[in-house]
């Protein structure tokens, strides 16, 4: 059996190849390859490191790696729904890794939570290559579809407390994932006093489109907001959360439900009441271009 090869992968070292970062890269210390393949839709790479146990990578970014990976499932899943006082039907849109869905049934008072992914590719390898994460799959509250985002948000208006998109960068597949018109699916798709949290790429890089996301939305949602987390192996080691309300007046900015402490030591890793209420809270170069009109 030949030996599995990879572009991005040279001796021994992986290196991420992306246009949204331009002069920077992330690279990390590769054990072996274990998985190499081109989907209908993207390249789907997974490799061991030296450091950060197995990692996955699609269309040359890394999507997660083992040692991080929570610091990113925890904020994007738990902020919406302890924003909302009572979450009972959620749907995940990407994360085919099953990491939000890992933490969403972590609530108990979630009835069914379904994820739509388009690639049955990153199901399939995170099953067996990031069981930690893929343990979401096993939950009996959780349903599986295999299909594109837009057509499933069009078929299930008025139907979810929580929507969460779990996307990769606005480029290939996820491109659709950023625009107005997604934006506003989501929100027909909403029961009444219902969030959405999307990811919001980085604002050491991306402001820019950071700034645009925010304004379509607050265009079609009357609460708006952006929150973010440390990830060491995202760009600039940074990522952040769009979230929206349409429920005037809704507080975000701090949960409404909350775990025990005993949970949040026990049960999470970056996540809690009060990392939560500090993830809103800015960098003053990030503030004030955001703000900005």
């Amino acid at each position: 059996m030949s030996q599995i090869t990879h572009p991005n992968i040279v001796d021994g070292w992986f290196k991420e190849s992306a246009t949204m970062w331009p002069g920077q890269a992330m690279s990390l210390q590769v054990v072996e390859i274990l998985h190499h393949e081109k989907s209908l839709y993207q390249d789907v790479l997974v490799f061991q490191s030296t450091n950060h146990g197995n990692v996955l990578v699609l269309d040359g970014v890394i999507q997660c790696t083992e040692r991080d990976e929570f610091a990113y499932q925890e904020m994007i899943s738990h902020l919406p729904l302890n924003s909302h006082p009572n979450p009972r039907k959620v749907l995940v849109i990407g994360g085919g890794d099953g990491g939000v869905l890992r933490e969403v049934v972590k609530h108990e008072i979630v009835e069914e939570v379904t994820l739509v992914e388009i690639d049955e590719s990153v199901v399939r390898v995170s099953k067996k290559y990031l069981p930690a994460m893929a343990l979401g799959f096993e939950h009996p509250k959780v349903k599986v579809h295999i299909g594109d985002g837009f057509a499933y948000l069009k078929e299930n208006t008025g139907s979810y407390d929580v929507i969460i998109t779990d996307s990769s960068d606005p480029v290939g597949p996820a491109e659709s994932l950023f625009q107005e018109s997604f934006f506003d699916l989501m929100r027909k798709a909403l029961r009444p006093g219902g969030l959405i949290c999307t990811q919001g790429e980085c604002q050491w890089l991306h402001l820019d489109l950071i700034k645009q996301v925010l304004t379509n939305s607050r265009k079609m949602y009357p609460v708006v907001e952006y929150a973010w987390a440390s990830v060491p192996t995202y760009p600039s080691g940074q990522i952040g959360f769009v979230l929206c309300c349409n429920e005037e007046g809704r507080e975000i900015r701090k949960p409404i439900r909350s775990f025990s402490k005993e949970f949040e030591d026990t049960k999470l890793r970056y996540y809690s009441s009060a990392v939560h209420a500090s993830a809103f809270v800015l960098p003053t170069f990030a503030r004030v271009a955001l703000e900005s009109r």
